[in-house]
């Protein structure tokens, strides 16, 4: 049978990176100036500059369920930030063909001096969500975060753990096909942890397609099938999620969980 017009074959992966690199410069948070935006791409580092990720190359097929593994500071957050097109690369492609719900840093992109239904508002409409359909999700929503009596709280004024449950009750009720999380869910306490992993479970049963930072290998195992290894930068190893778990312990003595 074939393919309607306007939809994607899902033989075709929903992302692809194909030599990917990108660099920062040490001595400023900022990546470079305007003017260095225009100039011509070039693989050699300026002084002061490394490249956070180098020659990345892979791709992913719709529902599969990714753990990114590595030491701090090799490259995994900057990974999922290209994927959201938060950064763009500066040598090589990244095509991502479905939309992205990223949970890639405590604040879930909430905006400090707004309340918490206003973020919830904001957050789900960015993301292509009507009022009508928040307005039926809402209770839920903050029902799921246990944060009834913060409704109207300024978002800033939140614990960090609270901060963590109203971001994921967000994130995961978005139709975004693809899901990423980065680290954030340690934050929170194990009960709601729990709550938070049978939500993603649902999503994966539904299809999504997920990637997930961690550095707890029971949560890997759990959820992931596939593991990316990444190590100053470079693109280690792409494979089973256990074959990928035993090379980074070989290699940093670490034991297995």
């Amino acid at each position: 049978m074939a393919t309607p017009v306007g939809t994607v074959p899902s033989t075709l992966p929903v992302i692809s990176l194909t030599d990917v690199g990108i660099r920062f410069r040490r001595n400023r948070r900022s990546r470079r100036n305007f003017k260095d935006l225009f100039a011509a791409r070039s693989r050699r580092s300026r002084p002061g500059e490394f490249w956070a990720l180098q020659n990345v190359s892979f791709t992913v097929q719709r529902g599969e369920a990714i753990g990114v593994v590595g030491r701090n500071g090799q490259g995994k957050s900057t990974l999922l930030k290209l994927v959201t097109g938060v950064v763009l690369p500066d040598a090589g492609v990244v095509n991502v063909t479905e939309g992205v719900a990223p949970l890639i840093e405590i604040t879930g992109g909430f905006v400090d001096d707004l309340t918490v239904r206003d973020n919830v508002y904001l957050t789900a409409g960015l993301h292509g969500m009507t009022r009508k359909q928040i307005d039926a999700q809402f209770d839920e929503i903050i029902e799921f975060a246990e944060i009834a009596d913060f409704v109207d709280t300024p978002y800033k004024h939140l614990s960090s753990g609270m901060k963590v449950r109203i971001a994921f009750a967000v994130i995961s009720r978005l139709e975004e096909p693809i899901i990423l999380v980065d680290e954030v869910l340690a934050v929170g306490d194990k009960a709601f942890r729990e709550k938070c992993y049978r939500r993603i479970e649902e999503l994966l049963a539904g299809g999504r397609t997920l990637f997930i930072v961690s550095h707890n290998e029971r949560d890997l195992r759990r959820f992931c099938k596939r593991g990316l290894y990444l190590d100053k930068g470079d693109l280690v190893l792409d494979g089973p999620i256990d074959e990928v778990l035993a090379r980074y312990n070989a290699e940093y003595g670490v034991k297995p969980a």
